[in-house]
């Protein structure tokens, strides 16, 4: 098995640029061979043939980090080699996006079943690194879909599927080298141990905590409502990458009130520490604006109609502060925008925009963010119209 060292077992689906630059990463200094799944026939052959890559971080001097012992496996060509792979494994990961996930199903339902088959007893963990609230166990509910009865008790007894929360920014990025991949420095990845059932090892650099909820939303309202604050905001300035729209100081200055409505939600639900959240939000624009990290805003603007979701990253912590008499109007201001946003290669953005012209705006607004608050709607309905106006009069 090229690629294979004397380390423990893991299977990772999803080859990209996360998947090598964070999880993979993750694993090899946790001392897991990894063997990475995917489609992509390229990588997979070039991962198979050296058995090695190296990450770049970008930062000072851009040091290199080198990752070995690692092999991979192209699931369309040869899905019975996954289900050996996930047969042999103490640890299964993914990153591959939340609308995959049930595509992969199948086949991990297939690797428990041989497992119980083979009477393995050595306790599997699979942890969806994605980036949403539950995506773990959004996973077990695919795979259990795919269990007969007995499968399922075994399943119960020796698999888990404990939650996690993930943040590093790995941006957009093109290399004449497959495996190459350039990521920033900062990462951070937080685990549900009351779901964990292997406890023989923990993952190098990953935190471990008893009710992840908090870090999950700290996460996905911090991060990525302010990376998608950043981008929709910057498109409607004209700008293409992260970067450039983040020296505008209207885009720093939406970005940094819209992370102050954020820390008025974190504090009042979680009672985290306000100074702590400031320093995390702090670091966070810096991380975003990091010059060596050429972002483009049409990645990070991307389905749109997914983030214009009831519990992604705008709606959810709209609703969650018009509960609790919070302000959230400069969340309103950045919906607004996402209606706007237009992106030729992505098929939400044209979805939108087409609707956008025939379809009424109130409906258009409750079909896609699910909402039946009905102020709430209106709210947003008149500044979708406010933006248009704006856009159109600049």
């Amino acid at each position: 098995m090229l690629g294979s060292g004397e380390g423990r077992q893991a299977v990772h689906f999803g080859a990209g640029n996360i998947g090598r630059g964070f999880i993979g990463e993750t694993l090899h200094e946790s001392g897991f061979d990894v063997t990475f799944v995917d489609v992509n026939s390229q990588i997979i052959d070039a991962l198979n043939e050296r058995g090695e890559y190296d990450i770049t971080l970008a930062a000072e001097g851009d040091p290199i980090v080198h990752v070995n012992h690692v092999r991979g496996i192209n699931n369309q060509q040869n899905p019975e080699d996954v289900v050996a792979a996930i047969k042999d494994a103490e640890l299964v990961t993914t990153a591959i996006g939340p609308n995959i996930l049930p595509y992969i199903a199948p086949l991990i339902a297939d690797g428990i079943t041989v497992r119980r088959q083979a009477r393995v007893q050595t306790p599997l963990d699979i942890i969806a690194a994605e980036n949403m609230v539950g995506g773990s166990q959004k996973l077990r509910e695919y795979v259990f879909e795919h269990l007969d009865q007995a499968t399922k008790q075994y399943a119960d007894a020796y698999v888990g599927f404990p939650n996690s929360a993930v943040d590093r920014i790995v941006p957009q990025q093109s290399h004449d080298d497959p495996l190459a991949v350039t990521v920033e420095s900062f990462k951070e990845w937080v685990i549900d141990q009351t779901e964990v059932h292997n406890t023989d090892f923990r993952l190098k650099d990953v935190h471990y905590v008893d009710d992840l909820t908090p870090y999950i939303e700290r996460k996905l309202f911090s991060v990525n409502t302010g990376h998608a604050t950043t981008a929709y905001t910057g498109a409607t300035r004209g700008y293409e990458t992260i970067q450039d729209a983040l020296r505008d100081r209207h885009v720093k200055v939406r970005l940094e009130k819209v992370l102050a409505e954020i820390r008025g939600l974190l504090v009042d639900k979680w009672n985290f520490n306000e100074t702590d959240l400031e320093d995390y939000h702090r670091v966070l624009v810096d991380r975003f604006a990091n010059p060596r990290l050429s972002d483009s805003i049409e990645r990070v603007g991307r389905t749109p109609i997914r983030k214009l979701g009831y519990d992604e990253r705008f709606i959810r912590p709209i609703r969650e502060l018009k509960e609790r008499d919070l302000e959230y109007d400069e969340l309103l201001k950045v919906v607004g925008t996402i209606f706007r946003f237009e992106s030729p290669d992505d098929k939400e953005c044209v979805e939108i925009q087409e609707r956008m012209t025939t379809d009424n705006l109130h409906d258009l607004v409750v079909e896609y963010t699910g909402l039946s608050d009905e102020s709430l709607i209106e709210q947003i309905v008149d500044r979708v119209i406010l933006t248009g106006q704006i856009l159109t009069a600049s």
